[in-house]
């Protein structure tokens, strides 16, 4: 049994033990939110957070200060119901083949008992230095065990979640969608889309966040 650290992956280590199928960048359907509104009080939040963004040079900041100014009070904004925000959340799964384990920046998820147990979206914030690695495979790995972990409750087959990297305060969102879980090579397929600066499409990303997650509350009750 192989076992995959998320921090440490690339693509070619990846394709060892999965089928990856990676879509081009697109204006895909879920990234499509015109039809959501922001109420007055979310629009509130969100003008001091790009207010002081736009006096800071980001990419100088470093990543704790970042993560608390930029990034997690926008997934806070998306909370709605039981799907709530977390950061700093562990996850391991064991597929047949290789086993994966990882600590997610942030996710997004339903909680029971004061812990998400069901991550539906996973957030990285991409780390500086030289012998950092690429965030996209360290999102994918992530992917794959929060998929684990859903399949896990309701045994559902594809599993279908959302994932961003951030690379200072510009958001890259991708859906993900998981099958053939208990084989000896699982596939993942990958939409992305392009970056979002969070200086001027704050609202945006917050409209994309709440999309995903009225997605998954509307599936969830559907199949209650």
């Amino acid at each position: 049994m192989e076992k995959l650290t998320s921090s440490g992956l690339s693509k070619a280590r990846l394709k060892r033990f999965i089928h990856l199928e990676e879509r081009d960048l697109n204006d895909y359907e879920w990234l499509q939110v015109d039809s959501i509104a922001l109420t007055a009080e979310e629009q509130q939040h969100l003008r001091p957070i790009q207010s002081r963004l736009r006096s800071y040079r980001t990419h100088l900041m470093n990543e704790a200060t970042l993560w608390a100014r930029a990034i997690y009070p926008l997934l806070l904004l998306a909370e709605q119901g039981s799907i709530q925000a977390w950061s700093g959340v562990a996850m391991q799964a064991t597929y047949p083949q290789f086993e994966i384990d990882g600590i997610a920046d942030g996710v997004l998820g339903k909680y029971v008992s004061g812990f998400p147990e069901t991550p539906y979206l996973v957030v990285v914030e991409a780390k500086r230095g030289l012998e950092t690695s690429n965030p996209v495979y360290q999102l994918y790995g992530q992917l794959l065990a929060a998929a684990h972990l859903n399949w896990e409750n309701d045994q559902l087959e594809p599993q279908e979640l959302f994932g961003c990297y951030t690379i200072a305060d510009s958001w890259s969102f991708v859906r993900a969608e998981v099958s053939g879980i208990t084989t000896e090579r699982p596939t993942l397929r990958i939409e992305s889309s392009g970056e979002y600066p969070e200086q001027t499409d704050a609202p945006t990303i917050v409209k994309i966040l709440k999309k995903m997650v009225m997605k998954y509350l509307q599936q969830t009750r559907s199949g209650e």
